[in-house]
């Protein structure tokens, strides 16, 4: 038989597969509709942000106080609490945890951070720490149903944000007693200083910059950590944010996340010039920015669909304001781009799930877009409402107040965009 004729048998084959389906043992096709599990618990987190979330929302926001009633009914029905979090970590698909997420911060942003703050701790235990640690440490970052806790990620500091390499905390080991002295001051930790569990980046080889980083559990109620000043934020204001001090703060030799022998190899893979698998606070920045991107998808979706019943109601030269090109041409373009922004978040969440490498930086493409579409849509947002979108009389002041942070924490824009470029080039760019 002709190479030719080959080549036609085999496009015939193809044909035939495409008209019959994929044999049995192949993966399923391609699709993006959600399982009815998945549409399930959508649901179940849109109904509490609905009932629950969105009637406290502006309360909370005045009060700038953790709303501890709203974490204990999260706690109440499963939403909050080890259980909850590991069902939502486990979806093979990874889209479960931005989904709610996305439906949590619908309701509002300030009490939805208030919630998932305790993740970003819970991802760098989960991330970095051994099976013993994770079993002892993720259940008391939660509490209990009858008694909440929250956890706190630890990493920036008064000069170390964007440059984690600039991390000046550190931790030195005591091997008479196996203990770790930690001392340093962080910055911006939500729920620093009254949560239960803190997880702290802390430099053991300030050498090695950012390389001879290690994060450390500090366990309830150990001496040395104090909260510093409560910062007072332009949004997110039901959250709690706040200055952590550490002062020869000692911690147990197994709170090392990891365990001493793998920080060791580390480090000495590390003075020898060669890889060492990532840094410490980066790696759960990296894992956590697709459900970041989901949560500014929810504060968009919000606005846009705010504004998109407003401009149906609002009849200004007798006229529902949609009908004018301007209105509604700018809500499809809010919509266009909401849609845009989760459709990277989900694809980035699938491949972190799964072990698909970022090699073009999509964990940070989505956050990026993310964050950008929260800001411009809620701008959007309170143009369409006109005088009434600067009053605290309606919610998309608040919404716009909220998603600003989404291009600036857990890596800015600019750090993003420098990121993206680096995956993207395979060159150092500055």
């Amino acid at each position: 038989m002709s190479a030719t004729a080959t080549e036609k048998n085999g496009a015939g084959d193809a044909v035939d597969q495409l008209v019959e389906g994929a044999p049995a043992d192949e993966a399923p096709p391609f699709s993006l509709e959600l399982s009815q599990d998945q549409k399930d618990i959508r649901d179940w987190v849109h109904g509490f942000a609905e009932n629950v979330v969105r009637p406290a929302a502006a309360e909370w926001d005045e009060r700038e106080e953790t709303p501890w009633p709203i974490i204990q009914e999260a706690a109440k029905i499963g939403l909050y609490g080890f259980e909850g979090i590991a069902q939502f970590f486990a979806d093979p698909s990874g889209l479960q945890l931005p989904i709610v997420n996305e439906e949590l911060f619908w309701g509002d942003a300030g009490i939805g951070m208030s919630i998932m703050g305790t993740t970003l701790a819970v991802a760098a235990i989960f991330g970095q720490g051994t099976p013993e640690q994770m079993g002892e440490w993720i259940p008391q970052c939660f509490g209990t149903p009858e008694d909440p806790k929250v956890a706190a990620f630890c990493s920036s500091e008064p000069n170390a944000g964007s440059d984690v390499s600039a991390i000046r905390t550190t931790a030195k080991y005591d091997e008479a007693k196996d203990e770790w002295v930690i001392n340093g001051q962080k910055a911006w930790a939500t729920n620093g200083g009254i949560a239960n569990v803190h997880v702290v980046i802390a430099s053991v080889d300030r050498e090695l910059g950012a390389r001879g980083h290690a994060a450390f559990i500090v366990p309830p109620g150990t001496k040395g950590l104090e909260q510093g000043a409560k910062v007072k934020k332009h949004g997110l204001r039901a959250s709690h944010t706040a200055d952590v001090h550490l002062d020869d703060c000692r911690v147990p030799g197994s709170c090392l996340l990891g365990g001493k022998e793998k920080l060791e190899e580390r480090l000495a893979r590390a003075r020898e010039g060669k890889r060492t698998g990532g840094q410490a606070a980066m790696q759960t920045f990296e894992a956590s920015r697709p459900v970041v991107g989901a949560q500014a998808v929810g504060i968009a979706r919000a606005a846009y669909e705010y504004a998109l019943e407003y401009a149906k109601e609002r009849v200004q030269f007798g006229r529902p304001i949609i009908e004018n090109q301007a209105i509604a041409f700018t809500l499809a373009n809010m919509k266009m781009e909401i849609d845009a922004a989760r459709l990277l978040v989900w694809r980035a969440s699938w491949m972190g799930r799964n072990g698909v490498p970022f090699e073009n930086a999509e964990g940070s493409m989505s956050k990026l877009k993310a964050g950008e579409v929260a800001v411009w849509v809620t701008e959007r947002a309170m143009q369409i409402l006109g005088g009434n979108g600067y009053t605290r009389e309606f919610p998309v002041e608040r919404m716009h107040r909220d998603a600003k942070i989404y291009d600036i924490f857990e890596g800015t824009a600019e750090i993003q965009r420098l990121v993206i470029s680096r995956a993207i080039s395979g060159m150092h760019i500055r």
